[in-house]
């Protein structure tokens, strides 16, 4: 293997995915604002928190997964110079994540009885309730934002979602701090304050990124003549059955990651705190991995619309071993930093919180040494996945998906959180199998079919 030809492609591959990885990051920026300033109120105002955003995740895991269909339809598109093809997806993918956004919120809303059901603390349920009714109405601007983020990702135009995530984190921090905390005319509404401030950024991002798109020349004959009648069954077929494998694909993690939200919670509020914060950690360091993974998207889907497929390999591999490198360095700092990490989600001078806010410190660093062995099981499974996506194949590795977090990783979390002593730590535990099994199982699935892929064009 030369090492050199991989190294060559890092340079493009860092220039394409730092965009996506910030825009990424935006989006965890959003969810670390919201438990850093409600924090601050209390421990059972970071679970119920953390418990409402569980219900949400799920909701939103779909919805992104779904939309990541037009970036690889796009990208070959492109590759092909078939414009009115590219207008085509672009209109049918909008309207398919409008629908979907509303469907999830109404779904999102009725589902939340579920955590009575649920054995989750009752002070943190009832607090949470409240806080799911207008967070889950955010999931509509933020899937049309995603409808729009994949057609500019797909022509490799990945600054714009960059832009608009940025402009709406400066608008989500500012309605936090004045709703939860009463500033100025502002009502103190604690973390009621915390949901009417994603809802605001997240309409707002769905405003800047139209804004944005719409004032690039290059872009702009993309919005011309969107009509119902334009609207063909056989362009929303093929959509969907991309789409709908990779939302589940996306699910089965968020789902698993959610059941760990979950199972912490019956075990007690510390727990779920802990949990949290170190989820949230691990989410910031999981985007830069999930930038890469649309970069390798983007690549594999336009090399396979030139029909060149050692070029594809190298380029994919370039992306996962990318991806390695850079998610071994943040495990590194998660096992450096990992008792100070947790002080900078807590409260440390109230004295009131003294107790769980040394219990939660205990068991969240604990967490992240678990936490830095999986993020590169984490990257790597994710850039393949990307990899798989841009080659249009998705049916296979849902099924991998599946096996890997509920056949193998589940049980254990189950297992280890409620029949030993390793409690929240097993839990992770179980997270660390899963993820290590998809990594392992995808990038076989990856090797097998692209070398079927070049055996297949040199016997042409």
């Amino acid at each position: 293997m030369n090492l050199s030809q991989y190294f060559k492609e890092f340079s493009y591959n860092i220039r394409l995915a730092y965009p996506i990885i910030l825009g990424m990051l935006g989006h965890t920026l959003i969810g670390i604002v919201d438990n850093f300033m409600v924090g601050k109120l209390g421990s059972t105002e970071l679970a119920a928190v953390s418990l409402g955003n569980s219900f949400i995740f799920i909701a939103l895991s779909i919805g992104i997964g779904f939309s990541t269909a037009i970036t690889p339809l796009v990208a070959e598109a492109d590759a092909e110079k078939e414009e009115d093809k590219i207008r085509s997806i672009f209109h049918h993918g909008l309207l398919l994540c409008t629908v979907l956004g509303v469907a999830l919120f109404i779904l999102t809303v009725l589902s939340k009885q579920i955590m009575y059901l649920m054995h989750q603390p009752k002070e943190v349920a009832d607090m949470a309730a409240p806080y799911i009714d207008w967070v889950a109405f955010s999931l509509i601007p933020v899937i049309i934002y995603q409808g729009y983020k994949q057609f500019a990702d797909g022509l490799a135009k990945t600054k714009y979602s960059m832009y608009a995530i940025l402009m709406a984190n400066v608008v989500h921090i500012f309605f936090n701090y004045v709703l939860i905390y009463g500033i100025w005319i502002f009502p103190k509404l604690g973390i009621l304050g915390a949901a009417l401030g994603t809802v605001i950024s997240r309409i707002m991002m769905v405003v800047f990124m139209h804004y944005l798109i719409k004032r690039n020349a290059a872009l702009k004959r993309y919005f011309k003549n969107f009509s119902f009648k334009e609207i063909r069954k056989s362009v929303l077929k093929k959509i969907i059955n991309l789409g709908l494998p990779s939302a589940m694909q996306m699910l089965f993690e968020v789902a698993l990651f959610t059941a760990a939200i979950w199972l912490s919670g019956s075990i007690g509020k510390n727990s779920q705190a802990a949990n949290q914060i170190a989820l949230i950690l691990s989410s910031s360091t999981f985007m830069v991995a999930m930038g890469l993974s649309v970069a390798a998207m983007i690549r594999v889907s336009h090399t396979k619309g030139m029909n060149d497929y050692k070029e594809l390999i190298v380029v994919a591999r370039s992306i996962f071993l990318l991806a390695i490198i850079l998610e071994t360095f943040f495990a590194i700092i998660f096992v450096a930093f990992h008792q100070y990490l947790p002080h900078l989600f807590l409260n440390m001078s109230d004295s009131a919180q003294i107790i769980d806010n040394s219990e939660i410190i205990t068991i969240t660093s604990k967490l992240l040494l678990v936490a830095a062995v999986f993020q590169i099981s984490d990257g790597i499974q994710v850039v393949v996945l990307g990899a798989l996506r841009g080659l249009q194949d998705v049916k296979i590795p849902m099924y991998i998906t599946f096996v890997s977090y509920w056949v193998i990783g589940f049980p254990i979390s189950y297992y280890l959180g409620n029949y030993t002593n390793l409690k929240a730590v097993g839990i992770w535990i179980g997270l660390l199998a899963g993820l290590t099994a998809a990594a392992l199982f995808l990038y076989i699935r990856f090797a097998r079919l692209t070398r079927k892929l070049v055996m297949q064009s040199e016997n042409k």
